[in-house]
């Protein structure tokens, strides 16, 4: 597994960009880079805005109910 500090600048834009596409899931992200869900969600929680957070977390779930397979 990836450690986040082994990642650069790009790597953790490329990730942040990826999970906030409604079209990867996290296993694409974790497939690529490594990182679980658990730490996706925790990097989107460090980078992002506590309302944008709030707000990407729940169209994930809202998509998730949705669909069998969304992130």
């Amino acid at each position: 597994m990836t450690r986040r500090s082994d990642l650069t600048a790009a790597h953790l834009s490329d990730i942040v960009q990826m999970a906030l596409a409604d079209h990867v899931s996290f296993e694409d992200i974790e497939r690529e880079y490594g990182l679980s869900e658990k730490h996706v969600k925790a990097l989107m929680r460090d980078t992002l805005k506590p309302g944008s957070y709030k707000a990407w977390r729940k169209r994930v779930r809202d998509f998730g109910d949705r669909r069998a397979r969304y992130k």
